[in-house]
């Protein structure tokens, strides 16, 4: 059954992300006809697959590329940080100094901050690019050891950069997070480099799209107690969030 043609490309596209993940081959015939577009369109849409690095092509469609690298992930549920981004700003003020994490959420929101007067720590070389010579913005970059799966540098010089500032909040991202277990991320560098903005910081913002709801990664990271506001692309009182109520105070 054709989902609709008058779904906007981006959200087209990010539906059609999702079942490539999910069953790990695209064919063009049967994208067409499920959401209701020119074959055409659908070849474009491939286009951009390929071009983001998460699919190949193949006779008649595309596969999906195995990976976990930031040139995916930053395509992937992107409506979703794109309105998370959104939500983002209101916790931005003049003459703030904020940290910002090197995950592909906290990216999109760096792309929406404006002149503020802003110092900006990040350890993500995506968010120090995207804000580097930004007028009203002065960004540093830690130092480190590069990590090439999430474009970041990590390591004790990242720390110790992190731990001269004074930070007025810090916004994060995570590979996983479950009410019980926490935050959870893939390495225990990326572990340690989050810590220490959060032990640096006045006000913690976890950012988080919903489908790592319920979700564990290889090594745990920060107890929910450590977050002041949860920020995801849901209504604030949609049921999926009820099981973090309890545990961060503010959920926007």
């Amino acid at each position: 059954m054709a989902v609709t043609g008058t779904l906007d490309a981006e959200a087209r596209r990010e539906l059609m992300a999702q079942e490539l993940q999910r069953r790990g081959t695209l064919h063009l015939k049967d994208a067409a006809l499920r959401w209701g577009v020119h074959p055409m369109t659908i070849r474009r849409d491939f286009d951009v697959f390929v071009h983001a690095g998460i699919a190949r092509r193949v006779r008649g469609g595309v596969v999906a590329v195995a990976g976990d690298d930031f040139s995916q992930r930053q395509y992937q549920n992107a409506t979703a940080k794109q309105d998370i981004a959104g939500k983002l700003l209101r916790f931005i003020e003049p003459d703030m100094a904020i940290a910002l994490d090197s995950s592909t959420t906290v990216h999109a929101f760096a792309k929406t901050i404006a002149a503020t007067r802003t110092s900006v720590i990040t350890n993500g070389f995506s968010a120090f690019q995207t804000l580097c010579g930004r007028e009203g913005i002065r960004t540093y970059l830690t130092g480190g050891e590069r990590e090439e799966t999430n474009l970041s540098l990590v390591g004790s010089l990242a720390v110790q950069s992190v731990q001269q500032f004074s930070l007025d909040a810090c916004f994060l991202s995570t590979m996983s997070i479950d009410p019980d277990f926490g935050t959870s991320e893939i390495t225990l560098e990326q572990v340690a480099v989050k810590q220490a903005m959060v032990n640096a910081s006045q006000k913690v913002i976890l950012a988080v799209d919903s489908s790592k709801f319920a979700t564990r990664a290889r090594f745990r990271s920060l107890s929910l107690s450590h977050f002041d506001v949860l920020v995801t692309e849901l209504d604030p009182n949609d049921t999926r969030l009820n099981a973090y109520r309890e545990f961060i105070p503010e959920i926007h």
